[in-house]
């Protein structure tokens, strides 16, 4: 599956567009990277933890995408973007969209 966040893939034709296609994933902080990242938060600095959990719910989302996409018959998904949302106090929504295409 190529996924590009480009609106065109250079050296090949668009051929069919499946539509729009999802990849979504909600997770939630646990305790203890919460009381951690407030502790870093008052001298600065990286929080690896959240740092890690944006990144696998990011791979994650990816993975939900590229399945979308397949269902439909797609090789590729263009103009893919994130979208990231805050929900309450523990929890984030992950989204990653684009237009599923076939592509030769």
């Amino acid at each position: 599956m190529l996924i590009t966040t480009m609106n065109d893939v250079p050296g090949r034709t668009v051929q069919r567009v499946h539509g729009e296609v999802f990849g979504l994933t909600v997770r939630s902080r646990h305790v203890g990277s919460q009381i951690g990242a407030a502790l870093k938060s008052l001298a600065g600095g990286e929080l690896k933890g959240m740092t890690k959990n944006l990144e696998s719910s990011r791979q994650e989302a990816i993975e939900r995408l590229t399945a979308a996409a397949e269902a439909l018959g797609a090789n590729a998904v263009v103009a893919m973007r994130f979208d990231t949302t805050e929900m309450g106090d523990t929890w984030t929504e992950v989204c990653a969209y684009g237009t599923a295409c076939t592509v030769v």
